[in-house]
């Protein structure tokens, strides 16, 4: 019995120190993904990891199951999401997302979350220094476009899907 319950454990800790991680959002494809290290510069279309910063705005995410449980600081679950645009660009938030003045595809902005809770989008502007805006192409994401720029201080590593399926 004592088996049973460790070795799943043992397991899990394992993977976990290996940079296994479970995605159970629709963000990006559900399943297993791996945190790879991330040895030069971050660029526009990179998959991250990366730890919310502990603001109000990823408090109320959580509360509203935004986000899952994890292991960031406030105990809230990194984020999947593609970087797209860096420090400098301009960002501007319409019906859909513009970076220097070019649309973002499939970046449309939602007046409700899924559950039909008014949302606020992000106001625009210029990404400041040390920051990074991301993106999810899932019509229900919770990204830049309402949170705004987050620091890049908190990108783990690359996401490289391991075994993954789309719902």
């Amino acid at each position: 019995m004592a088996v049973l319950v460790c070795l799943p454990a043992a397991l899990f800790g394992v993977g976990f120190e290996a940079g296994f991680r479970l995605n159970l959002t629709p963000s990006y494809p559900l399943g297993l993904w791996r945190i790879e290290p991330l040895n030069r510069a971050i660029r526009v279309g990179d998959r991250i990891f990366i730890c919310p910063p502990l603001t109000h705005e990823f408090r109320r995410a959580r509360e509203r199951g935004y986000l899952r449980r994890g292991l960031c600081p406030g105990w809230l679950s990194p984020l999947i999401k593609a970087v797209v645009a860096l420090p400098g660009q301009s960002i501007e938030i319409g019906a859909s997302v513009a970076i220097d003045g070019v649309n973002l595809p499939r970046s449309a902005v939602q007046p409700n979350d899924g559950s039909g809770r008014p949302v606020t989008p992000y106001a625009g502007g210029v990404v400041p220094p040390g920051f990074l805006f991301l993106h999810s192409p899932f019509k229900g994401s919770y990204d830049s476009r309402y949170f705004g720029p987050i620091p890049a201080a908190g990108v783990l590593g690359l996401a490289a899907p391991v075994l993954t399926f789309v719902p």
